[in-house]
């Protein structure tokens, strides 16, 4: 999936609201993951943190075309995802 082609001529309105709608994913294992976190920097340093200490995570590299605060500042742009255990889904969400 080629990002920067899916995203070009969207307004980052748009961008936004399909990013809303990214909230769970399922890997080649079938593993279930959700979506804890959307953002960068200090933020995303953090975030992460808290997230290693709740369970299996993984951090996906998005495009930040149309985010002009990260573009401006070069900064990359994450998602975390959180492997979901089907036993204890109901405790976190």
């Amino acid at each position: 999936m080629d990002d920067k082609r899916e995203t070009r001529g969207k307004t980052i309105q748009e961008r936004m609201a399909e990013e809303e709608q990214v909230r769970e994913k399922t890997d080649d294992q079938g593993r279930r993951w959700k979506k804890a976190y959307f953002g960068g920097g200090e933020h995303f340093k953090n975030w992460l943190a808290q997230c290693k200490e709740l369970g299996e995570v993984e951090v996906e590299e998005v495009d930040s075309t149309g985010y002009k605060c990260f573009e401006e500042g070069g900064e990359k742009l994450y998602r975390i995802w959180l492997r979901i255990d089907a036993s204890k889904e109901d405790d976190l969400f």
